[in-house]
C-alpha cells in the first residue's frame, strides 16, 4: 500500500520523526470501509528501530474492561517491574482482569509504562478500529496520549470516516486515483484488458478492498472483456457483506426507498416516493424516511436526487435485491416517469424490467436514442441490443451503443460493447473495426490508419457512407510514403458514388477526402481547391465531427485563423451535445491554429483546457499532445524550465516530434544551431503524427534559421522550396511574411536578403512574436553589414516586443545585438501593471486561493517556475503579498 498512499505515509513519517526526537504525538487515520486503514497500519508493524505494539478493537469485547489495553501492552508487560509500586500495582490489577480501578491512576500508570519502554528505542502504538475499544481502555489510552509531549512515543489510531475523536490531528484517506487503482488491479489480474480495468476502476471508486475483491472474482471471459463486467462486488466479498449490513440495519421503509434510488439514480425524491406506493396510500413512505440513511452517511438527499456515498454502496443496494424485486422496482419507476412525460427514462426502466427479447421495445429505445446525448444514447442502445431477437439487430445496436459510449468519453465501455458484437453481425463487424481504429487515432496507436483504409476498401461499394468516413478519418495516411497511391485509388472509388445533392456535412467530407487524395497525387493546386471548398461548407454545418474535418482542411491550406474559429466552434458544439471525447480533439486543433496564427495566449488557453479534458475522458496520449503543444509555446518564448517540465510529462509517443521542435527552439535560444538543425530535419522527414500537417511547415522557418547560421544548404533546399511554394499558395499574410523571412535567410547576398526582410515586415499579417523575431534577424544582418543605425531601429523593436511577451532570452539576445550595434542599453524600465497571459492565469488562480503547487499542477509547470512568475507579478503590480494581489485582481 505504500506506493499508493504517499500522502498518508508522508504524514505518518512526520509523526515518527517527531516522536523519535522526543516530541510524542497521535495521528488518527480515518476512512470508509475498505479504503485501507488496516492495511496502512499493517505496513508499520515491523518498523525498523522501533518497538511496535498493536491492538485492535472488537465489537464483542467492548463490554470487557481493559481488554484493549491488555492486548496493546502485552508486548511490554515484562517492563512492569521497573515501575514504582503504586502505578505497577494499579496497572497489574487492571491487566489481570480484576476489575476497574481509578481512571486517573490507570492513565498515569499507562503513561509510565510507555515511557519505560522507550529507554532503548522509540515506541509506536498501532490501534486499529479504535472506536471499538472498551471504554476503560479508551480512557486510559487517551489520558496517556494527551500527556505525550516529551516522550518518544507515537500513537497511530484508525477510525471510520465520520467517527473521528475530537482533539488529535486526522489524516483522512481519500479514494485512490485511477493510476493507483490500476496498479492494484495489475497486481491481482495482470492479464486484465485495459477497458475492463477502466470499468472496475470506475465501479470501485478508488476503494482498494473493492478493487481486490472485483479482480479476484472475474471469469476469464470477463478479464478479456468478452463477457459483461460485474455490476457489483462478488457475493462472498467481505466488503459487500459489510456494506449490506449497513443497509440491512435501516428501517424497512428506508431500505425500500434506497432500493428505488439504486435502480433510478437520476430520479428526484418525489419520483421515488411516487414509485414506492403508486396508489398514493397515506401510509406510504414520506421524505422523512430517507433520514435514517442520511444520518448513517449512506446517502445525501436533495431536490435533484438521492446520491449514494459511493458507486459501491449504490451497486450493493441494487444487487442485494432479488431479480424479481429489481424488475418490480424498475416497472414502478417506469410507470411514474411515463405518466410525467419522461419517455426515454421510462423506456430505460421498462427495458430493465423486461425478462426476455422484445423487438417492439428495442425499436422504441433505438428511435428515442437518436435525439439523446451520447451517454444516455449508449445506455438506451445497450438495452435495445439485449432486447433484440436477431443477431444482426443486436450487432448494429451494440455498434451504435459503442460509438455513443466513446463519444460520451467512456472508451472502456465502448471497447467491451464492440467485443460483444456477435460473429453473425455481418457489416457491423467491419464497421466495428473502423470504430476501434477511430478510437485509437487520438492515442497514436500504430496501424489504426491502415485499418481505416482496409475498412474503406471493404465497404466502398456496399456502404459508401462509412467508407467515406473511414477515408476522412485516415487523413494523414495520404501523406505517408507507400500509402499515397492506395489512398488516392480508394478516394476515387468512393467519390464515384457522389451524386451532388448530399447534405453539407457529407459534401464537406467528399471535398476533404478529395483534397487529401490530391495531396497523395502530388497535385497541390488541386488539393487547395477541394480543401477550400470543405472550409467554405463549414458555415452550413452544425455538427462537431465535420467541423473538425473543416478545421483540419483550414490548417492544410494555411488559414489558421479560420481553422481556429472552426475548431473552437466544434469544441462548443461537442460540449453541448455531450460528445466529450471530441472536445480535446477540437481544442488540439484550436491550439495548433492559434500557434500558427501567432496568437500564443489563445493557443496556450486551448492546450491547457484540452489537456485537462483529455485526461478526464480517458485519453492520456491526447493529453500528452496538448502538453507537447504547451512545451513548444514555452520554448518559443525561451522559457526553458517550463518547456522541459512539460516535455518530461509527455514522455515518448506520437507527440515526440512536437517535443523535438520545442528542444530545437531551446537550442536556437542557446546558439546551438547544429543541434537545432539536426532535430528539425528529423521532424520534417519523420512519419506523420499528431499535428504533423502543420508541424511539417511550421518548423521550416526555424530549420532555415539554424541552417543559415551554420551554412547548411543542400539537405534543407528541397524543404525550403516546398515551403516557399506552399506558403505562397496560401495567400495568408502571416505565411507570406514567413516566406519572405526564409528567402532572406537563403539569399546569396546582403542586399537581396535586406530586400526580403523588408518585404516580410511589410506584410500586415506578421505581428507579435513572429514579427519581433524577424526584426531580430534583420537587425543582426544589418549590424553585420555595419549599418548600425538601421540595425538599432529593428533591434529596439524586437527587444521591446520580447520584453512585453515575457520572452526573456530573446529579449537578452536583442539587447546583446543592440550593444554590439553601438547602443548603450540601460536596464529596462518597469513595464507597468500589464501582465502576460501566463502571469494573468497564475495571478487569477492564486487570487482564488490556490497554492503554488496547485497552480503548478493546473498549468503543468514546476512549483519553482510558478514562484518565479509570481515574483514578477508582484513586481509588475506593485504589491508585496498574495493578499494584496488578490484584492487588486478582484477589484479589476
Amino acid at each position: 500500500m505504500q506506493k499508493v498512499r504517499p500522502a498518508a505515509h508522508t504524514e505518518i513519517g512526520r509523526l515518527l520523526s517527531a516522536a523519535a526526537s522526543g516530541r510524542g504525538g497521535v495521528l488518527v487515520v480515518s476512512g470508509a470501509p475498505g479504503e485501507g486503514r488496516s492495511t496502512l497500519l499493517g505496513t508499520f508493524t515491523s518498523e525498523p528501530g522501533w518497538t511496535v505494539l498493536t491492538a485492535c478493537g472488537h465489537p464483542d469485547e467492548r463490554e470487557y474492561a481493559y481488554a484493549g489495553l491488555r492486548g496493546l501492552l502485552t508486548g511490554i508487560g515484562d517492563r512492569l517491574a521497573e515501575l514504582a509500586p503504586t502505578p505497577r500495582e494499579a496497572l497489574a490489577h487492571a491487566l489481570c482482569g480484576a476489575g476497574p480501578g481509578d481512571p486517573v491512576t490507570l492513565g498515569l500508570a499507562t503513561l509510565a509504562l510507555l515511557r519505560t519502554a522507550t529507554r532503548t528505542r522509540p515506541l509506536l502504538c498501532l490501534i486499529d478500529d479504535a472506536h471499538l475499544l472498551d471504554r476503560a481502555s479508551w480512557q486510559a489510552l487517551t489520558f496517556a496520549a494527551r500527556r505525550l509531549g516529551p516522550e518518544r512515543v507515537a500513537m497511530l489510531w484508525s477510525f471510520p470516516a465520520g467517527a473521528e475523536p475530537p482533539g488529535p490531528p486526522v489524516h483522512r484517506l481519500t479514494p485512490l486515483d485511477p493510476v493507483e487503482s490500476r496498479a492494484i488491479l495489475a497486481g491481482h489480474a495482470p492479464d486484465l484488458a485495459e477497458d475492463v480495468a477502466g470499468t472496475l476502476t470506475e465501479l470501485a471508486a478508488g476503494n482498494p478492498a473493492a478493487l481486490v475483491d472485483l479482480a479476484a472474482a472475474l471469469t476469464p471471459q470477463q478479464r478479456r472483456g468478452y463477457a459483461p463486467p460485474p455490476e457489483s462486488l462478488p457475493p462472498d466479498s467481505p466488503l459487500r457483506r459489510r456494506l449490506a449490513a449497513e443497509l440491512n440495519a435501516l428501517p424497512p421503509r428506508t431500505r425500500h426507498l434506497l432500493h428505488l434510488a439504486a435502480a433510478a439514480p437520476d430520479a428526484s425524491p418525489d419520483t421515488l416516493l411516487a414509485a414506492a406506493f403508486p396508489s398514493g396510500e397515506a401510509t406510504g413512505p414520506a421524505l422523512g424516511d430517507f433520514a435514517p440513511a442520511e444520518r448513517a452517511g449512506l446517502v445525501s438527499v436533495t431536490a435533484a436526487g438521492v446520491r449514494f456515498r459511493s458507486p459501491l454502496m449504490r451497486a450493493v443496494a441494487y444487487t442485494e435485491m432479488p431479480a424479481a424485486r429489481r424488475r418490480t422496482v424498475h416497472a414502478a419507476v417506469a410507470g411514474v416517469l411515463q405518466a410525467r412525460g419522461a419517455t426515454l427514462p421510462a423506456l430505460l426502466h421498462r427495458a430493465a424490467a423486461a425478462s426476455g427479447p422484445d423487438d417492439r421495445l428495442a425499436s422504441e429505445l433505438a428511435e428515442a436514442a437518436r435525439s439523446a446525448d451520447p451517454a444516455v444514447a449508449a445506455e438506451a442502445r445497450r438495452y435495445a441490443a439485449a432486447l433484440s431477437p436477431t443477431p444482426a439487430g443486436r450487432a448494429g445496436l451494440l455498434l451504435d451503443a459503442a460509438r455513443s459510449a466513446w463519444l460520451a468519453g467512456r472508451p472502456h465501455e465502448a471497447g467491451q460493447l464492440i467485443r460483444r458484437i456477435p460473429p453473425a453481425g455481418g457489416g457491423a463487424r467491419v464497421r466495428a473495426r473502423g470504430l476501434t481504429a477511430e478510437m485509437s487515432l487520438p492515442e497514436g496507436r500504430p496501424g489504426a490508419r491502415d485499418v481505416l483504409l482496409d475498412v474503406a476498401a471493404e465497404l466502398a461499394e456496399t456502404d459508401p457512407g462509412t467508407a467515406l468516413e473511414a477515408l476522412a478519418l485516415a487523413g494523414e495516411s495520404a501523406c505517408r510514403s507507400g500509402e499515397q497511391s492506395r489512398y488516392s485509388a480508394l478516394a476515387r472509388r468512393v467519390a464515384a458514388g457522389q451524386r451532388g445533392d448530399e447534405p453539407p456535412a457529407v459534401a464537406l467530407a467528399f471535398h476533404h477526402v478529395a483534397g487529401l487524395a490530391r495531396i497523395a497525387d502530388g497535385d497541390e493546386p488541386g488539393a487547395f481547391v477541394r480543401l477550400r471548398e470543405a472550409v467554405a461548407l463549414a458555415d452550413r454545418v452544425a455538427e462537431p465531427g465535420p467541423l473538425l474535418r473543416a478545421a483540419t482542411a483550414g490548417i492544410l491550406v494555411g488559414d489558421p485563423r479560420r481553422a481556429g474559429a472552426l475548431a473552437g466552434r466544434a469544441a462548443v458544439l461537442a460540449r453541448e451535445a455531450g460528445a466529450a471525447v471530441l472536445v480535446p480533439q477540437a481544442l488540439e486543433l484550436a491550439a495548433l491554429s492559434g500557434m500558427a496564427a501567432g496568437d500564443y495566449p489563445a493557443a496556450n488557453e486551448a492546450a491547457l483546457d484540452g489537456a485537462a479534458v483529455a485526461r478526464g475522458t480517458g485519453q492520456p496520449v491526447l493529453a500528452g499532445a496538448h502538453l507537447a503543444v504547451l512545451a513548444v509555446l514555452a520554448a518559443l518564448v525561451g522559457d526553458r524550465e517550463t518547456a522541459l517540465t512539460r516535455i518530461a510529462a509527455v514522455g515518448d509517443g506520437p507527440s515526440r516530434p512536437l517535443c523535438e521542435w520545442a528542444l530545437a527552439l531551446l537550442d536556437l535560444v542557446d546558439g546551438r544551431c547544429p543541434a537545432a538543425a539536426e532535430r528539425l530535419l528529423a521532424v520534417v522527414t519523420g512519419p506523420p503524427g499528431p499535428g504533423s500537417a502543420l508541424l511539417r511547415v511550421a518548423v521550416v522557418p526555424h530549420l532555415l534559421e539554424a541552417a543559415a547560421q551554420i551554412g547548411l544548404r543542400e539537405p534543407v533546399e528541397p524543404v525550403a522550396v516546398a515551403f516557399d511554394r506552399w506558403s505562397g499558395r496560401t495567400g495568408q499574410p502571416g505565411w507570406l511574411a514567413l516566406r519572405d523571412r526564409c528567402r532572406a535567410l537563403r539569399a546569396d547576398d546582403g542586399e537581396a536578403a535586406a530586400g526580403h526582410f523588408d518585404a516580410a515586415l511589410a506584410h500586415d499579417g506578421e505581428a507579435g512574436f513572429p514579427r519581433a523575431h524577424t526584426e531580430l534577424l534583420y537587425g543582426r544582418l544589418l549590424r553585420r553589414q555595419r549599418r548600425h543605425v538601421a540595425a538599432r531601429t529593428h533591434l529596439r523593436r524586437a527587444a521591446e516586443t520580447f520584453r512585453l511577451m515575457d520572452a526573456g532570452p530573446w529579449a537578452a539576445q536583442s539587447v546583446r545585438e543592440l550593444r554590439a550595434a553601438g547602443e548603450r542599453v540601460e536596464a529596462p524600465a518597469p513595464t507597468g501593471p500589464a501582465l502576460t497571459a501566463q502571469q494573468e492565469r497564475i495571478a487569477s488562480l492564486v487570487a482564488g486561493g490556490a497554492t503554488n503547487r496547485e497552480v503548478a499542477q493546473e498549468l503543468h509547470l514546476s512549483p519553482r517556475t510558478v514562484d518565479h512568475h509570481l515574483r514578477n507579478v508582484f513586481a509588475r503590480l506593485g504589491v508585496r503579498s498574495r493578499t494584496e494581489m488578490a484584492r487588486l485582481i478582484t477589484a479589476r
